[in-house]
């Protein structure tokens, strides 16, 4: 009976022990493999996208566990991450840590290149990122934003993304700083770095077997993504001049039509009211703003701020759309304006609501010397609407 009892409550306890190591530290956030920042000012999460950036999450867990094969003798089997701090913090921008030395200049003694996924950006807050000098210049240290950074895209690693603690952040990043260095005036310390894997295939994840495969696949992987992109910009071209092409077919006509009903001023412009609005006009001193297309006497748009137009000649640039270039063009109604002479005659006629058609000789335009894309001694036409006078 007593060797029964004893069985019973070693197996048991077996039980209880293999249950205990089934359960997940954060079962909440689901299978993955995420970096535990215990900082000074608490604790922050971070999901790792191991199976997006294999190399860039291999450097950082290798690091963070003393097992990067590339670490000095001095270092292996010691968490390169733990006792560190934020060196760097601007708030409302991001927080920059992983240089044991905290002057913003160290390393782990060696580099490596850059690695990039298509759907990994800076357009969020809490987003994690290589910190970096150049091309291939990653080694440890590390950003994690406060808002979305697009302009950092294709020039630092995303590799992870903040999913608890980004009140943490917010608190990191409001911390007082020396200014010019943005180093902070107290310490703020990553206490302990712990890689947590949930879930078989993080747990299977080896970041030393990783790190030896991948690297050496860097440089073969960047250059088919160049080639990709290469081809994928010249079928986008092919794709826009075909678009530009159909586009200026259907407009010539209508220009043409257009230009045969203007009306020719003593200048030479050539103007047509294409509708009359009944708005005011504006007086000198005045801010207009308007809508415009300029056409070649082709039919091809050069230039526009209607994203619709700029659509259907195969000419958008989402550039040009996060700087606010498809919005009303603000223009000031004096003879001194920084205008070419035809656009700014046609405008100066043009009552609030007046959609016209103007027709400017190369001389009323960019005339001899030309502009950009505009060839010298080339005529020009324009449809403008004027929306409103500004307040």
């Amino acid at each position: 009976m007593k060797f029964t009892k004893v069985f019973i409550q070693l197996f048991a306890a077996g039980l209880l022990i293999s249950s205990t190591s089934c359960q997940e530290q954060y079962p909440d956030l689901g299978d993955g493999m995420f970096a535990e920042f215990v900082t000074s000012k608490d604790t922050i999460i971070i999901q790792l996208f191991y199976d997006k950036v294999p190399l860039t999450v291999a450097n950082f867990v290798g690091l963070a566990d003393g097992t990067h094969p590339m670490l000095p003798d001095s270092l292996k089997g010691k968490p390169y991450y733990d006792g560190t701090v934020f060196h760097r913090v601007i708030d409302n921008f991001m927080i920059q840590g992983g240089d044991p030395t905290a002057t913003g200049s160290g390393s782990p003694g060696f580099k490596f290149g850059d690695e990039f996924d298509e759907s990994l950006k800076h357009d969020k807050p809490g987003i994690l990122s290589m910190a970096n000098s150049g091309p291939a210049t990653n080694g440890s240290q590390f950003f994690i934003t406060e808002k979305p950074t697009p302009h950092l895209d294709n020039r630092h690693s995303v590799f992870g993304e903040v999913v608890k603690g980004f009140s943490v952040v917010d608190t990191i990043s409001n911390v007082k700083v020396t200014p010019g260095s943005n180093k902070p005036l107290e310490d703020v310390k990553i206490l302990k770095l712990n890689i947590i894997r949930q879930g078989m295939s993080a747990k299977g994840f080896d970041a030393v077997d990783t790190w030896n495969t991948e690297l050496p696949l860097l440089e073969e992987k960047r250059l088919q993504k160049l080639e990709d992109a290469k081809q994928k910009a010249e079928e986008a071209k092919k794709i826009a001049e075909e678009k530009m092409e159909m586009a200026a077919k259907e407009m010539v006509p209508v220009l043409n039509i257009y230009k045969s009903k203007a009306t020719q001023q003593t200048s030479g412009l050539l103007v047509y009211n294409i509708t009359k609005g009944n708005g005011v006009k504006p007086k000198t001193g005045n801010t207009v703003k308007l809508n415009y297309e300029g056409y070649f006497t082709d039919g091809k748009l050069f230039g526009t701020n209607i994203k619709t137009v700029d659509e259907k000649c195969g000419t958008y640039d989402i550039r040009k759309e996060q700087q606010g270039a498809y919005s009303a063009m603000p223009m000031k109604i004096d003879p001194e304006a920084q205008m070419i002479p035809g656009f700014k005659e046609g405008v100066f006629d043009m009552s609030v609501g007046d959609k016209t058609f103007l027709y400017l000789p190369s001389y009323l335009a960019y005339g001899e010397k030309g502009r950009g894309p505009i060839q010298p001694n080339t005529d020009l036409m324009f449809i403008i609407e004027m929306l409103e006078i500004a307040e």
